[in-house]
């Protein structure tokens, strides 16, 4: 039986965690018109590659299959209003990406190495040195990623575009990125002057809205929880 105090903590990171990434988002997004200005040395990529374009506060993750193509995992939105090929197999734009994350629904899907980096550097296997990790064979990496190609959940702690890569080249399924995240949500939970301020913006929000229980309550827990967590 699930624990609704962990599914509300969990929940409540993954929508921090979705606000500290927004501008991610919202800047230079797949649909953008950018990879028609940027070439890139595709000749260079070996079948199994895992491809890394390093963004503002994230990276986004694909496995090359060849052939100028890249398996990565996509939030969109499109995945749960219809079943047209035609439309969803086009590249996602930045509105289908930001309400997929919301909706937690992706796609593994396979588009263009341009279309994948949309105009932005690619580093290739850099999760090797960075997680010192042997890797897979790379024709057992590609076939891996081709197996899981399809429609899958998607959630920004637990099933993301890192965690399909890992899974891909290591075997295990791991997000650093996330897992950083939720170490500096536990670092600022942990000081004390969250909880000051916690408290501040409680009153404050008591003093404009008035006393009620959508305010009087959070003012209360909030603080009290920090503090207990700290």
């Amino acid at each position: 039986m699930k624990n609704p105090m962990l599914e509300a903590v969990s929940l409540v990171l993954e929508k921090l965690l979705f606000i500290s990434y927004f501008k991610f988002f919202s800047s230079g997004a797949p649909g953008e018109d950018k990879a028609g200005n940027t070439l890139y040395e595709i000749s260079s990529f070996l079948r199994g590659d895992v491809l890394e374009v390093p963004r503002t506060h994230l990276t986004h993750y694909g496995i090359y299959l060849g052939d100028n193509r890249v398996a990565h995992m996509m939030p969109d939105i499109l995945l749960a209003l219809t079943d047209d090929k035609g439309l969803t197999q086009k590249v996602v734009s930045n509105k289908r990406l930001i309400l997929g994350v919301i909706g937690r629904g992706a796609s593994i899907r396979v588009d263009t190495v341009e279309d994948f980096a949309y105009g932005a550097e690619i580093l290739v296997n850099h999760l090797d040195r960075s997680l010192k990790k042997k890797a897979l064979l790379n024709e057992e990496v590609a076939q891996r990623a081709e197996k899981l190609l399809g429609i899958t959940p998607y959630s920004l702690l637990w099933n993301n575009c890192e965690h399909f890569v890992t899974y891909c080249r290591f075997g295990t399924a791991i997000s650093p990125q996330a897992d950083k995240f939720c170490e500096n949500v536990k670092i600022i939970i942990r000081d004390q002057r969250s909880v000051l301020a916690s408290a501040v913006l409680g009153l404050a929000s008591i003093f404009c809205l008035g006393l009620t229980s959508y305010t009087t309550l959070p003012a209360i827990f909030i603080p009290f929880f920090l503090w207990m967590a700290g």
